[in-house]
């Protein structure tokens, strides 16, 4: 069970939460683990094309981003004392750029650099990798 406090700080509806639990937290190392229900009725999850070979119904890769968002806001909220109730703030701007692009197979795997800035300042840096496939 969540605490309510996190819930109602949480700039999600609770159902977008996705994990149900904070399992461990370790302020000093800074180190929050959240345990998350997988089932068919998942956002997207339950929208997904099933093939029992090509496409069996999973976690969507989308899911998996936004929780790491989650996972961020949580560590935020409990680790760094910090409310999403004090306010946001202004636009960001948004920059997503391929750092390696590798293609394997028939895929193409790309490490992506993310960097999102407010007002000149960055207030976020992350880097992820995607595989993408043609499946016939």
């Amino acid at each position: 069970m969540l605490d309510e406090g996190f819930v109602a700080d949480c700039p999600y509806a609770p159902d977008a939460i996705l994990f149900d639990e904070i399992l461990e937290l370790d302020r000093d190392a800074g180190r929050v683990v959240a345990r998350m229900p997988t089932h068919e009725g998942l956002p997207l999850t339950d929208r997904q094309r099933v093939h029992p070979r090509r496409h069996p119904r999973h976690v969507s890769g989308a899911l998996m981003v936004h929780l790491t968002g989650m996972l961020g806001f949580a560590h935020a909220y409990y680790v760094l004392g910090l409310r999403h109730a004090d306010g946001i703030g202004p636009p960001l701007r948004l920059e997503c750029r391929a750092t390696r692009v590798r293609r394997i197979q028939g895929s193409v795997y790309v490490r992506y650099a993310f960097r999102f800035e407010q007002e000149g300042k960055v207030v976020y840096e992350s880097e992820q990798g995607a595989v993408w496939r043609c499946v016939p």
